[in-house]
């Protein structure tokens, strides 16, 4: 169920979500957090509902989308309630600010947060400088941003490592957790030897290539040579040097990658890039502040800064064929 309120008040907008939670039978105890969509009126907010309602669906939230407008002309607050199979397993809010409203969003969402639940705040396009500051970041325990979707990601980054504060993250982050679990896995296994080098080859304007890098940099302390491939590639192939041999996961265009180990046929496994839903699914999953990302933003980017960070292109490592066994 979709209701409009075109010119209306939060108080107005909490009657009505009462209302409709009798009419419909939601339950507002199932909602086990808020989500703060902070974005401009654009299509990519659309996009941004449209992944928290399906990531709902595995965290049951409270989804308030605080979308500003123009700042010229008189202050008015529209909204759009959904509810039901249109909110996924959510509550849907969506609010629209004009005028001088648009400086005090915080006013506005504060009164509609679910009580005595934490409050995940999500800029899925540009973010404040200093997002734990902010009027939104303050009564949020985890703060996402997207360092892929500014014009300089790398710049981003550094401001992003500059002003770190426990609870915030980025989905550029996210992005790489399927290979940092394989690679993880594969220094799991014998000869457990140390890590003498590695390559990170992907997109030059790929923050989760430099992420990626820069977890290897900080976790192996090993040197670490970031080469790049052509935009819009994303990360393409990780290479880990050791006496034995090295441990190389390639992924060509598509969604099928190759892993090679010493002592062991190549294989073929899934690792297409992950939807926005699914990563911000992954994220709502945890409300404390995640370590490792803090020390790979703040000590992993430095160390490359300090080690053998390439930026000639380089072409992909091709895994390596054994005798009697197809690489492909």
């Amino acid at each position: 169920m979709i209701v409009d309120l075109p010119d209306t008040t939060t108080s107005a907008v909490s009657r009505k979500l009462v209302n409709l939670r009798n009419d419909v039978g939601a339950v507002a105890l199932g909602r086990v957090l808020t989500l703060i969509i902070v974005a401009e009126e654009t299509q990519a907010a659309n996009e941004a509902i449209e992944a928290a309602n399906d990531a709902s669906r595995q965290h049951p939230c409270r989804i308030i989308a605080l979308l500003s407008g123009t700042k010229a002309g008189a202050s008015r607050l529209d909204a759009q309630i959904s509810v039901g199979g249109d909110a996924g397993a959510s509550e849907a809010i969506v609010l629209r600010t004009h005028g001088a409203l648009v400086a005090h969003g915080n006013s506005v969402v504060v009164p509609l947060l679910l009580p005595d639940s934490p409050v995940v705040a999500w800029w899925p396009k540009s973010a404040p400088p200093d997002v734990s500051t902010s009027a939104i970041g303050q009564m949020a325990q985890r703060r996402i941003t997207d360092a892929a979707e500014v014009g300089n990601p790398r710049k981003e980054l550094q401001r992003r490592a500059n002003s770190y504060q426990p609870g915030d993250t980025d989905l550029a982050w996210t992005r790489i957790t399927l290979w940092r679990g394989l690679l993880a896995a594969a220094l799991d296994q014998p000869p457990y030897e140390p890590v003498i080098a590695a390559t990170v080859i992907g997109a030059s304007d790929s923050p989760s290539v430099d992420l990626m890098a820069g977890w290897l940099a900080q976790t192996l302390k090993c040197p670490v040579t970031r080469g790049r491939s052509g935009a819009g590639t994303g990360l393409t192939s990780v290479r880990l040097e050791r006496r034995s041999g090295n441990i190389d996961i390639v992924r060509p265009p598509g969604a099928v990658a190759t892993m090679a180990l010493p002592g062991q046929p190549v294989r073929r496994i899934t690792l297409g890039r992950r939807e926005l839903a699914e990563c911000l699914a992954d994220e709502l999953h945890r409300l404390d502040p995640d370590e490792i990302y803090e020390e790979t933003l703040t000590k992993g980017l430095a160390r490359l800064d300090g080690t053998a960070k390439k930026r000639a292109t380089k072409k992909a490592p091709p895994p390596r064929s054994r005798k009697g066994k197809d690489p492909s």
